[in-house]
Formats: C-alpha cells, structure tokens, sequence
C-alpha cells in the first residue's frame, strides 16, 4: 500500500536516518560489495534504492522482516546482523519507513512492487 502523506513520509525519514542509514546508508545505497559475503559469512546490508532487490519483495513481506527479522523470511539456517526492530519500533513506525523507502523509488519500480502485491489471477 502507497502512501504519500508528507507527515508519515517525514515520520519515515526519521526512523530510517536513526535506525537504518548506518547499515543501509544515508542515500539508501546499501553496504559496498552488498551482493558478496563478509568473513562472517553473512551478507553486507543491501541497497533499498532502486538497485537493491528490497522491491522485490511483497510489502507485507517487508514489514514482517522489519519486525521480526530477516531469519523468518530466509531460507533455513541463513543469518543476518540486521535485528528485528519488533521490540523498538510500533507498527506505525515500520510503515512510515517502509513508505519513505517506497517513496524514493522510480514510478516504473514503484509500480512492479505494487504489481508484486496482488493475487494472481486464474484464467
């Protein structure tokens, strides 16, 4: 679901500058060399510009890596250093950033995402 109400946009930018530009980067621009394995084994934090896959992924599917975590939505045993924000951040707070990062996208991008969010339909 779009949103482009200034205040929750603005709300948006706000929880994203305190809780994701430090992993995510200011710009939405991701870790460098995101798509490639740290020592850890883990992956760096990836882009949620356009660039990244985060469009890829259903809005629903979105919030819930947001409040719960990565680990739920990937495959079994995958680790990631991005905590659930379930315990810090409402509701209202995930959907603000989720609107803000939907926000910053291309309207072709912002259109496939939509797109990924509907049923399929049978014939």
């Amino acid at each position: 679901m779009q949103t482009h109400d200034a205040a929750v946009l603005a709300q948006g930018r706000e929880v994203y500058d305190r809780y994701c530009a430090s992993c995510h980067g200011a710009n939405l621009e991701g870790q460098p060399d995101w798509t490639k394995r740290l020592p850890t084994g883990r992956m760096p934090a990836p882009p949620h510009d356009a660039s990244g896959h985060t469009w890829h992924h259903p809005s629903e599917v979105l919030f819930g890596i947001v409040k719960e975590g990565v680990e739920k939505y990937a495959p079994a045993g995958y680790e990631s250093d991005m905590p659930a924000f379930g315990g810090t951040l409402s509701d209202a707070e995930i959907r603000a950033v989720l609107a803000f990062i939907r926000s910053t996208w291309p309207a072709d991008v912002q259109r496939r995402h939509e797109e990924r969010a509907q049923p399929a339909r049978g014939g």
